[in-house]
């Protein structure tokens, strides 16, 4: 791995940081302005939505003119929004500015291309390994950081991301250079690639991926609303002790993003690694909410958290080894497209099932994702020859 590559490695840390000090106390935050669960839901919807039209777009535009100026910008609307988020007065205004952090919000997508163009075929399920680790360091950090900023004030969380997302830009502005070699040389400037979003399902092996990694990604974000309304109401805890259950999740996927998936692919390829976590995710979505102990639940999460952790990582190469060179940045611009769009669905579908007047309901969207995530792994395994082919193996 070059130079190029801990540098993005570092931003990516940097960028998750920010991301994942907001992820114990938007539920909460929400509350404050007196939203109901299925108001807070729309929250992380509104975000993932514009995300949505925005991230082909941004990933297109960095195959034209290159991965460094696109990342600044997205990276300037993370800074400028979550300002906006931590100093909101209404709900309007906290809606609106996580509006905008979803519309500058293609850095991730932006820098998995540049992941794309500084590793080879053979070290790129490594590189993506380590990006994964990148943020799963962010998903320890990010709320140990948020816990300090809760002391201040639920606000103040925006703010900290906010400052925290500023040093990713100055690293990015002073120390990243430009990793694209073949900039798409299109003069059509209106072709910005949001045709993409339906030609890219026909695209030979990476179409039937983007589809799979679309329904992983709505049944994931099922559980990830419904996990802290659940936590909080059912098990009767508060947002520092949330924090710490992201924490130790973060911990332990860290620990697999760093050493596990290579150990693993020594014995076992990428797709039967990929099929085994997914399983994995699939029962301890139903095991739960079968018993409302916390330790229960925090036995059951810290398996979860093991398995899960390899999902994205092995699913980001998949798609990488499946795109051409020149395409790397669409590709990646476009998954994350999908994933952002599933994100909007699965909080609204975790909302719709909650009836906050029957404690028993916080369970039912846990359920709910067990059984889909069970249907989306019988999906990857009967597609699993038409992406497999230029899946490096032992």
């Amino acid at each position: 791995m070059n130079r190029t590559f801990w540098i993005i490695a570092l931003i990516a840390f940097i960028n998750s940081l920010s991301f994942t000090i907001l992820i114990p106390i938007i539920y909460l935050y929400g509350k404050q302005f007196g939203l109901n669960d299925f108001q807070t839901s729309f929250l992380f919807s509104i975000y993932s939505v514009a995300q949505f039209f925005a991230t082909p777009i941004i990933g297109k535009l960095s195959d034209r003119f290159g991965r460094k100026p696109l990342l600044i910008i997205s990276l300037a609307g993370t800074v400028i929004a979550n300002f906006l988020a931590g100093t909101a007065t209404t709900a309007t205004a906290l809606f609106l500015a996580r509006f905008l952090d979803g519309i500058t919000g293609g850095n991730s997508s932006v820098a998995q291309a540049v992941i794309s163009d500084v590793t080879n075929r053979e070290n790129r399920a490594k590189g993506f390994g380590i990006f994964g680790a990148a943020f799963g360091s962010g998903l320890i950090l990010g709320p140990a950081v948020s816990l300090l900023a809760q002391s201040i004030s639920l606000g103040a969380s925006f703010l900290a991301s906010g400052a925290i997302a500023f040093v990713a830009l100055l690293i990015t502005i002073f120390f990243l250079p430009e990793t694209i070699a073949h900039k798409d040389t299109s003069h059509n400037y209106f072709d910005l690639g949001l045709e993409n979003l339906i030609k890219g399902l026909a695209i030979p092996k990476v179409g039937i991926l983007l589809i799979i990694n679309f329904l992983i990604g709505t049944t994931f974000t099922i559980f990830a609303y419904a996990f802290q309304p659940y936590f909080i109401n059912v098990l009767s805890q508060n947002s520092q002790s949330l924090t710490l259950m992201f924490i130790l999740i973060g911990g332990l996927g860290l620990i697999m993003q760093t050493v596990g998936i290579q150990a693993l692919n020594r014995k076992l390829d990428l797709i039967t690694i990929l099929l085994f976590a997914l399983f994995i995710r699939s029962v301890s979505f139903i095991l739960m909410p079968i018993w409302p102990n916390v330790f229960y639940f925090v036995g059951v999460s810290i398996v979860f958290a093991i398995f899960n952790s390899l999902v994205q990582p092995i699913i980001n190469t998949l798609i990488s080894l499946n795109a051409k060179p020149e395409e790397q940045g669409t590709a990646m611009g476009i998954n994350s497209s999908y994933l952002s769009i599933s994100n909007a669905f699965g909080p609204v579908i975790a909302g719709m099932t909650i009836d906050q007047s029957n404690p028993t309901t916080y369970g039912y969207p846990l359920y709910l994702a067990g059984i889909l995530t069970l249907l989306v792994l019988l999906l990857a395994v009967s597609t699993r020859n038409r992406y497999a082919a230029n899946v490096i193996s032992k």
